[in-house]
Formats: C-alpha cells, structure tokens, sequence
C-alpha cells in the first residue's frame, strides 16, 4: 500500500474522532468510512460501530464492529467507551456499565469518567446492616423517598 494513501487514511480518522467529539456522528461515520477504503485498520473498526449504531440503529453491527477492535486491541479504552455508548443506546445500562468498568481498569481517560459519572451513586441502604435487596430496605427507601426525606 502506497505511503500516502496510508497517511490519507490517518488524516480521515483524526478527522472522524474530531467530529465525534464533537457529536457530530454523521460526518464521523462519513471520515471512519473514507478512511477505512484508504487503509482498513481494525483498530477503527469501534469508532465505525458507534456512528453506525448511533446514525444508522444498527446496534448489533455496531457491537460487533466495537469487539472485533476489543479483540485486536484489547488494552485501549476507547474502544470500551464505544462499546458502552452502543449499549447505551440499545438500552442495556447494566452491561454497558460492565463494559464501561471493563475500561477503566484498562487505564480509562477523561470520556469514560464523564459516562461513569452520568450513571451517578447509589445512596447507601436505609438499614445499613441488612442487605441492599432486603425488601424492608426496599420499601423503607421507596417511602422516605417519596415523602421527601431521602
């Protein structure tokens, strides 16, 4: 592969982070795309999942475009934080909360700690020494709740 057409399709994907940085899928997808017929890399390959599953709701394509760059680099966390907004947008929070823990333990960055901290803390059970799943907990946490005192 000729030297310029490489360095085309890295100038296409930097321009693909910028736009989907910027929430702007459509023109992300369209850079991911012209950069991957420049040069495939399957290190792309999530960037491509998410502005799929995102612009076009191809949520499995997407997840499964997201783990195949898992699979060929499994220590980046970007990838982590596509795979997480995929799921996300499917309406899978607890996995995608696992795929978003899975990341942060691979080094994290400041994307992934802005989705972990929309997930928010939860408030420690009423009745500390029994447990979260107790059903007194449950139903004393839902009624000071609901009357405003937690």
């Amino acid at each position: 592969m000729k030297p310029q057409v490489v360095e085309e399709g890295v100038l296409e994907f930097e321009r693909a982070r910028r736009a989907i940085g910027m929430d702007n899928t459509v023109a992300g997808l369209a850079s991911i795309e012209k950069a991957l017929s420049c040069n495939d890399d399957m290190r792309w390959y999530s960037y491509l999942g998410f502005c799929v599953a995102k612009e076009r709701g191809q949520i499995t394509r997407g997840t499964e475009l997201c783990m195949i760059s898992l699979e060929h680099e499994p220590g980046n966390p970007e990838h982590y934080v596509n795979l997480g907004k995929i799921l996300l947008l499917s309406g899978k929070k607890a996995e995608a909360l696992r795929a978003l823990r899975e990341g942060m333990a691979q080094g994290g960055g400041p994307e992934l700690i802005a989705l972990l901290n929309q997930f928010g803390n939860r408030k420690s059970p009423v009745i500390p020494f029994l447990p979260r799943t107790n059903p007194l907990n449950k139903i004393l946490g839902l009624l000071l709740h609901r009357i405003g005192l937690r």
